[in-house]
């Protein structure tokens, strides 16, 4: 079987949770996935993916090759639908494309539910009561169980992690790794605090707990927004910008607590069980499930969530998230990680 996602990357963390169910019924079944270059490293070496391939020419040759009995286009989007020109399969599940003017469409009855939500703003932002990925799964006539993010690290990462974690805490002789994403994708980029906003935020969690040592996460587009914090508190910790994906993945994996938007990093900790704190803003909330490990804020400000990719509002959505709504999710956080502070951290498989 084929699973078509080529993105984005937070998406694709999500989409993992697919491989949980295709193995749970069929464990022999062979599995291919379709992914775009900037994405792949995120997938390289999972046990549950049989081939790997990228969306160029030479991916799209390996490809022919192929009779799938199903294929699944996770993505709503030309790219992703076009792929299926050059395929042989038995059922497909997911979107197509309308051969008169290229809009996507449901490719069957099952996907007609995520599809409306797409194009109906009122039912995805008001309506809707399911996570993103039960919606996924019924859209493939899967059932949905509640079935967790499937993220891979290697035995040396796993290493990396732990070594990193433990020098971490030496650094400032703290307990506890609170990491902080402070970046998101440039698509919607209200997704993200503001540089004050997160040094406000950090000033509050360290004069509340003192023992915890908090690291700054991201991406190298988060360079400059984390150098700007670093040099303004001294004890926090500044992740490794610029080593690539699987590096950011190796410190998020470091940490007992991450906080974050509605980004990539929000669901790396979800995928490596770290309890979460999420806020959200232009985005739904309810289409995230932490799976009972986390805390959700979600902005005050009524006209989220819109998903606008820019706002020309005077008061923007991060600018309507309380402090102390934090501090009471890390609090929550410590009490919940404190009783299994010892656990290993091979718990994201």
């Amino acid at each position: 079987m084929l699973i078509i996602h080529l993105g984005a990357m937070g998406s694709v963390v999500r989409s993992s949770a697919l491989l949980r169910k295709i193995k749970s019924e069929d464990s022999s079944s062979f599995v291919i996935w379709l992914t775009s270059s900037s994405v792949k490293s995120i997938l390289e070496g999972h046990s549950a993916i049989d081939r790997l391939i990228t969306l160029d020419f030479e991916g799209l040759l390996k490809l022919k090759n192929y009779f799938f009995d199903r294929v699944f286009v996770v993505d709503k989007s030309q790219e992703a639908v076009g792929v299926l020109g050059f395929l042989k399969y038995n059922e497909l599940y997911g979107f197509v494309a309308n051969p008169k003017n290229g809009a996507i469409l449901p490719a069957s009855k099952e996907s007609e539910e995520i599809w409306e939500l797409g194009i109906d703003n009122h039912k995805k932002f008001f309506v809707n009561k399911k996570s993103e990925l039960q919606l996924i799964f019924e859209s493939f006539g899967f059932t949905y169980q509640r079935e967790d993010y499937w993220i891979e690290l290697t035995s040396s990462e796993i290493k990396s992690s732990k070594l990193r974690k433990e020098a971490w805490l030496k650094m400032n002789h703290k307990k506890i790794i609170l990491g902080i994403n402070t970046g998101c994708s440039h698509i919607i980029p209200y997704k993200k605090l503001t540089v004050e906003k997160h040094l406000d935020l950090i000033k509050e969690i360290s004069q509340n707990f003192p023992y915890l040592q908090i690291v700054l996460l991201g991406g190298r587009e988060d360079l400059e927004r984390n150098n700007a914090i670093k040099n303004s508190i001294k004890d926090v910790i500044q992740s490794d910008n610029l080593s690539g994906l699987r590096d950011g993945m190796i410190s998020v994996n470091a940490c007992d607590i991450v906080i974050s938007g509605d980004s990539l990093g929000m669901h790396l900790g979800i995928a490596f069980k770290k309890f979460t704190i999420a806020w959200f803003g232009p985005t739904c909330e309810q289409e995230i499930d932490l799976f009972d490990l986390g805390v959700k804020i979600k902005t005050t400000l009524d006209c989220a969530p819109c998903w606008k990719r820019s706002c020309s509002q005077e008061k923007m959505c991060y600018d309507h998230v309380e402090l102390e709504h934090f501090i009471k999710a890390v609090e929550k956080g410590i009490s919940f990680f404190e009783p299994t502070r010892d656990r290993l951290l091979e718990s994201n498989i």
